[in-house]
């Protein structure tokens, strides 16, 4: 789907040039649309991104969550510039490049980095002024756009296992104890290596940070372990290593999933919800991991979730 109109794509792409140049006058170009999705369109040129956010994104909350990662870049891609600028409409940011993680290596993953920077950022003392994390808000518009999609026999399914979720983790009421700085969209695609492709891992995309329930960041890849899309070897390395880096999301030692399954069953949810909707659109019967994470609310549905709180204090 190609979200952006016209005039957004290409004065975001001439934004980014302008920057680049402004940058470095000896400029290599080398103009890239990497991403064009109705929650953000991001435009690269040379070692210069340049990204519209979504169209809700208010000044007040990005530039809180722009602030946050200028002054933490050890943890955040910092951006080129704290301020946002309009753009046809939407909020435009300035980055710089980083190398993302290689989809075609798997095994070189990078979960312990993920991990030790989650653990970090949910360490930070969060600002006063920092909104609130957007990732049950963001599950909550993937399970609205399955009831607009249509009919098709998996949405029964994904919405009674959302149905069995708390109101917090539904975005119908506020997150218990929500004080903790969260990232809020978790995925391996949301890291780079920056300044160069051998520089450190950093967590880029600030859009859903914010504060709330340090155990969401953890549920995408605590929801692929325990649909069977995360190898166990790869789950043990993350949890072990955001426990090492005294992450406050679980505890210590011992079992993780009282913290963990209320967020990790949002996460399936979610999944599942945008694959359904994306297949009745195109048309098309759903893959085998859309199955698997549909088959997993399916299970979800018979068994209650545990309403553990999460285990940050």
């Amino acid at each position: 789907m190609n979200s952006a109109p016209g005039p957004l794509l290409a004065g975001l792409t001439a934004r980014a040039r302008a920057a680049a140049h402004a940058r470095s006058p000896a400029c290599p170009c080398g103009a890239a649309t990497l991403a064009d999705r109705p929650d953000g369109t991001v435009v690269r040129h040379a070692d210069t991104v340049a990204k519209a956010h979504p169209l809700d994104a208010t000044p007040a909350g990005l530039t809180s969550r722009l602030a946050l990662a200028a002054r933490h870049p050890g943890i955040l891609l910092p951006p080129l510039d704290p301020t946002p600028v309009d753009l046809h409409g939407r909020l435009v940011t300035f980055w710089p490049y980083g190398t993302p993680v290689d989809p075609g290596d798997p095994d070189a993953a990078p979960w312990e980095a993920a991990a030790a920077l989650l653990a970090r950022l949910h360490r930070i003392q969060a600002p006063e002024n920092m909104p609130v994390m957007r990732g049950p808000a963001k599950a909550a518009r993937a399970v609205a756009r399955l009831r607009e999609a249509g009919p098709h026999p998996a949405v029964a399914p994904v919405l009674r296992a959302w149905a069995m979720l708390p109101p917090w983790a539904r975005a119908e009421a506020p997150m218990p104890h929500a004080g903790t700085l969260c990232h809020g969209d978790l995925h391996l695609g949301q890291l780079v290596r920056h300044p160069a492709a051998d520089g450190p891992w950093l967590l880029i995309d600030v859009d859903d940070l914010g504060v709330g329930v340090p155990a969401w960041d953890l549920a995408r890849p605590a929801a692929w372990y325990a649909c069977g899309l995360l190898p166990p070897g790869a789950w043990t390395r993350f949890l072990t290593a955001y426990r090492e880096a005294r992450g406050p999301a679980v505890p210590a030692e011992g079992d993780p999933w009282p913290a963990l399954d209320v967020p990790a069953r949002a996460l399936t949810a979610q999944t599942a919800a945008r694959a359904v909707a994306k297949a009745v659109a195109a048309g098309r019967p759903l893959d085998e991991v859309e199955q698997s994470v549909v088959d997993a609310c399916d299970r979800m549905a018979t068994v209650p979730p545990q309403l553990v709180q999460e285990h940050a204090k």
